[in-house]
């Protein structure tokens, strides 16, 4: 294995590892967007309901 191999291989490594990085800080970021965004989400759907509540006839 040449010397030119053996840095194509570890730019093919690190390049993977950069990669997987990415994925896994993309996958907390939605992850953490998802639990920020509950609260709001629950206060919408009570709104909602305490609407169709008083709009009943």
């Amino acid at each position: 294995m040449g010397i030119k191999d053996q840095f194509q291989d570890k730019a093919q490594e690190l390049k993977d590892k950069a990669e997987e990085a990415g994925r896994s800080a993309k996958g907390k970021a939605s992850e953490r967007g998802t639990q920020a965004s509950e609260p709001a989400k629950k206060k919408k759907e009570k709104v909602h309901d305490e609407l169709d509540d008083n709009w009943d006839f």
